[in-house]
Parts: structure tokens; C-alpha cells; sequence
């Protein structure tokens, strides 16, 4: 491609959107005509996998262009380290302006301790805001340490913490600046939290306490375009943060934490959509009798409290009301996109900033009488959608493999800057120009579910490699899957116990124990 001198780069991410639950991803349902439109004039990615169906784990991977046992974060349990090389690292260094708006979700601790107007705590070093988070209050400190200078290479942060109607950070400072007060924005999560409506099926679909205005979406959308008339103002003065002069492009994350359960839907929103006409997907009475022992388990499994467990689901009605919430979701975060694109172009800044828009990992939403994600490695949650474009990218669709691993080394490349050592990526940059051209041939997916889930080893580890037609994962169960998905997309016939496909599964498992040792971290060599 013919690549532009330092291009912006705005990186859109949602939290748990499945690549079939947009417009563009043959969703037929769901309206994403902002979405569509950016995917109508970019390349667009048909076959994306995550390196991890985590969020964590996997917005650390696409940061760090590194696999989790190589970064670290293998759960939602744990940090990714303060020394950890990044894009954003590499982007300031290079001279970019870097920003990160929204859900970051790459710390466990510091960026979680939420203080909220219910449930007080003492400020660490300094008498912040009420709604401010310890992350916030680390920053006052990491200001007067000169080791620590920037949150992982972004330069300007504003953090949009928790979902539904139970935020924190800079998102609930916002929120009650604008006028909310704190009851709209600490509703507990919960079966027997009093929510203007709720579906009775299942406790996470409901109508929000919290006024639109003040919503995640909203949000981000209004802290990034804030940011972009910034941006633009500065560019036209010739007035930068940190270098002077016309010359210094952005590196912009800007993170929706929609569609992500509970579904928690405002209510101009709410009703959006008919459950009714909501279509049940064509696995959704799959008997599983040839899945894995610990997934079969998941089937059996109600929905419960626990705000993130997978369970099974059997009936039709509350998938259909699940999907009628979600696509609500959806539907308002696509004009939020729409209104950020929007601005690109009144400021100017359109012709030479290449917009990417992914998700961290999908959910399984009903395939296979399923839901959630975890453990599960089926495409619901293992496909994202991608598309990229921007100044010299040639619009169409690609069947190309890609990667979540990808996208470190993408930007770095679009943007000349020079990638770090131990990355584990490759560029995408080739495919951008010529759909046909493959840049990698195999993806690789990491999980360690670290859960009890009654009677499986802890912990759950799965190891997925996708090559050519066939998807094979191992389990630490002893279970294996091989679907082939160019014949059975729906990944109904598991061929790893069939003797035809012996063959096929050995030259596999062959290729993923290989690929397990070139991604595993090197450790003490001495």
C-alpha cells in the first residue's frame, strides 16, 4: 500500500462484540450504518481471531503485540506490568501525541479499587473527587516519580471503569459534573437490584436507572471528539503537548465498554428492537454429544448472580430478549462511532487518519445452546470483527487470516515507527493492499481459566490453532476439538475422534505443539 506520512491512527474498540453481530459481518438484524459505512470504504477482515477470548488477556496482547504467557496477563486476575513494552510506548517515542479514552481494563488492581459516593475510601495521596479511582490518584504520585511518566505510553488518559449503571473514574466525574447524581451511577449489579424494568427471564437484561446522557457510550464519545477539537486547534496553532509544531500526529484508543453484560439498555433505547423478530441461531438445540466433557457441564448450567458465569440456555425467549438488549447496545454505540467519525471529518483531520475498529472477544449468545464466553472455543467467541481504513488502504473484504497479536506491529508499520524486540505478531500492512496476500497461515488462541467449574483440572487451560479449513483445540480436560469450518461452519461435527480425520489431527496437534513452544516465554535461561 501506498502509505501515508505519518498517519493519525484512531483505534475503536468495543468490549465483547462477536464479528456477526454488526452489519457488516452479515447480520441482517442488527442497524450499524455507521459501522457499515467505515467497512464500505476499508478493508475489512473477514476471519480476525483473538489470541485470547479474555478481555484482559487479549487487550494486553493487542497492546503489547505479545501472546499472554508471554505478557503475563493469562486472566482477569492480574496487571499487566508497569515495565511492559507497548505500541503506545513506541508511538510516543516516535513523536506521536497518545491518548486512551474509555475502558483500558489491561490493570487489575489499582484501575478496580472504585470509590464510590456508597462505598468510601481513603484517598491515597491527595483529596481527589469524589467518583475518582485509585488508578487516578496513582497518577498524581507516578507524576512526582520520574521512572513512571505515562499510563503504558499514553501521555493523556480518561477512564471509563465498570458497566451498566456501576462506573467509576474519570466516566463518573463526568457523569455527575453534568448533573447526575450518585444513585444513578451505583446500582449494584444483582437479581434484586431496582432497575426501571427487567426482563424476568434472566436478571442482566433490564432497563437503566441511569439517564442516557450520562451513559459509557456517551462518554466516549463526547471525551474523544473533546479531544479531537483539541487535537485539531493545536495542529491549526502549531501548539502540541509534548512537541512543538504542525508535524505531530495522534495515536488515539478510544474504548466503548458496550455491548458488554449486563445489557443494560437507557431507556430511549430500551424497546429498540422486537424480541420477537429476533432470530435463534441455527446451532441452538445442538446436543453436544460429541463437545467436550467440562462444555457439556456449562449446558447444564442456570443463570445465576454471578455476573460473569457462562451458562446454557435452553430457552428461546430469553436469548431472543437477550439479543433485543445487546442489539439496543449496539445500535447506540454505532451512532456514538458515527458522531466521532463525523468530527473527524469537520475538523479536517479525516484525509489522514486511518481508523480501526475491532473488539477484545466475542460471546457465544445461544450458539450451541450456550452463552457467554470462556472455555468455550467455538467462533462466537474466538471471532472479532476488524476493519481498517483510512488514506491508501484499497476498500474490499479479505478472507486473510488475522490476529489479535497483529495489531501492535500493524500500527507500528503503517506508521514507520520501529517495532520492539520479542513482538509475536506479524504486519497486516501486505493485506491491506491486496486482499489475496496471506501474512500469516496458522492463529493461535491461548485461554487459562484459572475457575472451579465442577470436576475440570485447575487450571482449564485450551490451546487453539486455526489453519486452512480446520479449527483444533486441546483441552487440559484431555478433550479435543477439530471442526472443519469451511464445510461446517456451524461447527456442529467434531472430527477429532474419527478415524478419517486421524491424519488431519495428528499433522495439527503436530503444528500446535510447535507453535506452543515458538509463542512460550523464554524464563531464566541460566
Amino acid at each position: 500500500m501506498k502509505k501515508t506520512t505519518r498517519p493519525n491512527i484512531l483505534w475503536i474498540i468495543a468490549d465483547q462484540l462477536r464479528a456477526d453481530h454488526v452489519g457488516f459481518g452479515g447480520n441482517s438484524v442488527v442497524r450499524t450504518p455507521n459501522l457499515d459505512a467505515l467497512a464500505a470504504r476499508g478493508r475489512v477482515f473477514n476471519n480476525a481471531w483473538v489470541a485470547n477470548p479474555i478481555c484482559m488477556p487479549n487487550r494486553c496482547t493487542m497492546l503489547t503485540g505479545r501472546m499472554p504467557t508471554s505478557h503475563g496477563v493469562i486472566f482477569n486476575d492480574r496487571s499487566l506490568s508497569l515495565n511492559s513494552n507497548t505500541v503506545a510506548h513506541q508511538m510516543k517515542a516516535a513523536g506521536y501525541r497518545t491518548a486512551l479514552i474509555g475502558k483500558s481494563h489491561i490493570q487489575h488492581g489499582l484501575s478496580r479499587n472504585v470509590v464510590h459516593e456508597k462505598r468510601q475510601a481513603p484517598t491515597m495521596f491527595t483529596p481527589y473527587p469524589e467518583g475518582w479511582d485509585e488508578m487516578e490518584n496513582a497518577e498524581h504520585y507516578w507524576k512526582e516519580n520520574p521512572d513512571i511518566t505515562d499510563f503504558y505510553g499514553f501521555s493523556h488518559v480518561e477512564f471509563a471503569i465498570g458497566h451498566a449503571d456501576l462506573i467509576a473514574g474519570h466516566h463518573y466525574q463526568w457523569a455527575l459534573e453534568k448533573g447526575a447524581t450518585p444513585d444513578q451511577l451505583n446500582t449494584d449489579w444483582g437479581p434484586d437490584t431496582p432497575v426501571k424494568s427487567r426482563y424476568e427471564g434472566w436478571w442482566q437484561i433490564y432497563e437503566s436507572n441511569m439517564p442516557e446522557e450520562f451513559h459509557s457510550t456517551n462518554f466516549v464519545t463526547e471525551r474523544t471528539m473533546a479531544w479531537l477539537e483539541e487535537f485539531a486547534g493545536s495542529q491549526q496553532s502549531g501548539i502540541a503537548e509534548s512537541t512543538p509544531g504542525k508535524d505531530e500526529p495522534f495515536f488515539l484508543q478510544c474504548s466503548f465498554p458496550d455491548p458488554h453484560h449486563p445489557f443494560a439498555v437507557p431507556s430511549k433505547w430500551w424497546g429498540a428492537y422486537d424480541p420477537d423478530e429476533m432470530p435463534v441461531p441455527a446451532t441452538f438445540e445442538d446436543s453436544l454429544a460429541d463437545a467436550p466433557a467440562h462444555i457439556k457441564l456449562i449446558r447444564k448450567l442456570k443463570p445465576g448472580k454471578n455476573v460473569v458465569g457462562m451458562f446454557g440456555i435452553n430457552d428461546a425467549a430469553l436469548l431472543r430478549n437477550a439479543l433485543a438488549a445487546e442489539y439496543s447496545l449496539i445500535e447506540m454505540l454505532d451512532e456514538g462511532i458515527g458522531n466521532i467519525l463525523n468530527s473527524l471529518e469537520s475538523l479536517g483531520l479525516a484525509d489522514n487518519t486511518i481508523v480501526v475498529f475491532t473488539s477484545d472477544h466475542g460471546d457465544m449468545f445461544g450458539d450451541h445452546g450456550l452463552m457467554l464466553k470462556a472455555t468455550m472455543h467455538y467462533q462466537g467467541c474466538l471471532k472479532v470483527p476488524l476493519v481498517m481504513a483510512g488514506p491508501g488502504i484499497t476498500a474490499g473484504r479479505t478472507d486473510s487470516l488475522a490476529s489479535s497479536v497483529d495489531l501492535a506491529q500493524t500500527f507500528m508499520d503503517l506508521s514507520g515507527v520501529v517495532p520492539f524486540e520479542d513482538m509475536q505478531g506479524v504486519s497486516l500492512t501486505p493485506v491491506l493492499d491486496d486482499p489475496a496476500q496471506a501474512v500469516r497461515d496458522y492463529a493461535y488462541v491461548e485461554e487459562d481459566f484459572p475457575l472451579a467449574l465442577h470436576g475440570s483440572p485447575l487450571p482449564l487451560r485450551s490451546r487453539t490453532l486455526v489453519k486452512g479449513d480446520y479449527r483444533l483445540t486441546r483441552y487440559s480436560t484431555g478433550d479435543w476439538e477439530l471442526f472443519n469450518l469451511a464445510e461446517d461452519p456451524g461447527e456442529m461435527t467434531n472430527l477429532a475422534l474419527q478415524p478419517e480425520a486421524s491424519a488431519i489431527r495428528h499433522e495439527m496437534a503436530e503444528q500446535l505443539v510447535d507453535v506452543m513452544m515458538a509463542t512460550a516465554p523464554m524464563g531464566s535461561m541460566g
